[in-house]
């Protein structure tokens, strides 16, 4: 006779899910070396004038301090130090978009499911005021009452007829 083991299944919240992928993607920003944080809100405005120089120039000033004794300034980053920060601007650059294109995802999925959720509910409302007026389903009533409050205003101006826009007189 053999025995079985069965695990309890327990169901993990939506909530405690995200919350564990929000804590991976903070745990990533130790993985990602000279990770800069924004120091006020128009800190890339203040940045995007020499971040937008091409590249060829950025090289080219490199080869130029390399070949000349009178460019290297004292505190200035030599050839090797630009030329590692713009392969490092190459590198995390996809890793950029690729964060951007699944911020976007996800909100586009956040959207879909409140469309889901209040399509299914929107379509019960309108079942239930019309079930609610049967006299075998009149007690739906509260409910329908209850649905119309939660829904506010936007209810009302679904119901709402437009007024007749005044005809000029000549």
């Amino acid at each position: 006779m053999s025995t079985v083991n069965e695990v309890p299944i327990t169901q993990t919240s939506h909530a405690d899910i995200a919350q564990e992928r929000v804590a991976e993607v903070r745990a990533m920003r130790e993985k990602i070396p000279n990770l800069v944080f924004p120091d006020s809100a128009g800190a890339n405005r203040k940045l995007i004038s020499a971040a937008t120089v091409p590249p060829e120039f950025i090289e080219l000033s490199a080869v130029a301090v390399k070949n000349s004794e009178s460019l290297v300034r004292k505190g200035g980053a030599d050839p090797e130090q630009t030329r590692d920060l713009m392969s490092y601007a190459e590198a995390y650059s996809p890793l950029a978009d690729e964060l951007e294109a699944l911020a976007h995802f996800i909100r586009h999925s956040v959207i879909s499911a409140r469309h889901k959720a209040g399509s299914n509910a929107l379509t019960t409302y309108a079942m239930a005021q019309v079930l609610a007026k049967r006299p075998e389903t009149a007690d739906l009533a509260p409910h329908v009452a209850d649905m119309r409050r939660a829904l506010g205003k936007r209810a009302l101006a679904r119901v709402a007829k437009p007024k007749p826009v005044p005809t000029p007189q000549t």
